[in-house]
């Protein structure tokens, strides 16, 4: 039986809106098994980014708990969680994030650096990715000359680099063209295959029924989650 990756047990978020508190997250349950692939879908305010940034530890629960992989989250320090994101998870972003004065290669070791890798290993691990994302050639672009398709690559060279077991994407081709942005949904399902544990957060529902599962959400709760048989990336 697949090992779960990731188990939250009513979790529930609240942030004041002036003094009024608003309710994210309600009473959230939540299995996904290692190497899922996973959709999460549902209006704007739903909870969709809450969610994963809750299970991307950027955030904490008000209450209930968050197992990942062996270790419950809710209880360890904020040195040990940034030690264990650092160790399992990568982020992909819809506008990026990359820093405008540094090379595409530079942008996607940052992670390394600040690991502390040497240049020359920086390079061992980098290089290969960029080959595997097509992006080879753009090693040493800066952002403004890139396009948004392989900004986004390198984005997900970033995400990469530290070998993590889950890839939580927030509307990934939110900012591409449809070309670009089936693309790299392509390339996310090709990690996915590989065993990567995959959380897209998507707005839309042609990319959203692509996923194994599929998960919507409406005023912080999960109100639907279905097993597709046959997701378009196994087509």
């Amino acid at each position: 039986m697949a090992k779960s990756a990731i188990k939250i047990t009513e979790g529930n978020k609240t942030y004041l809106m002036g003094e009024q508190p608003l309710h994210v997250l309600n009473n959230i349950n939540l299995t996904i098994e290692s190497g899922d692939y996973i959709s999460i879908m549902g209006p704007s305010g739903s909870g969709k980014s809450t969610l994963l940034n809750i299970i991307g530890m950027l955030d904490q629960l008000d209450s209930g708990t968050y197992q990942l992989l062996t270790s419950e989250t809710t209880t360890l320090s904020e040195e040990s969680r940034a030690q264990l994101r650092r160790q399992h998870i990568g982020f992909i972003f819809q506008n990026f994030h990359l820093i405008p004065r540094l090379t595409a290669f530079e942008n996607a070791s940052l992670p390394l650096m600040l690991a502390e890798k040497t240049l020359s290993k920086r390079h061992q691990i980098v290089e290969p990715i960029f080959k595997q994302l097509g992006i080879a050639h753009r090693l040493n672009h800066l952002p403004q000359q890139l396009s948004g398709g392989q900004l986004q690559r390198v984005a997900i060279a970033r995400a990469l680099v530290m070998s993590p077991n889950i890839l939580l994407a927030d509307e990934p081709t939110g900012n591409l063209d449809q070309a670009s942005g089936h693309e790299v949904i392509e390339l996310l399902e090709q990690l996915n295959q590989q065993g990567i544990t995959l959380l897209i957060v998507t707005h839309d529902k042609a990319i959203g029924k692509r996923a194994k599962r599929q998960l919507t959400m409406v005023d912080g709760q999960i109100t639907t989650d279905t097993v597709s048989q046959t997701s378009k990336s196994d087509e």
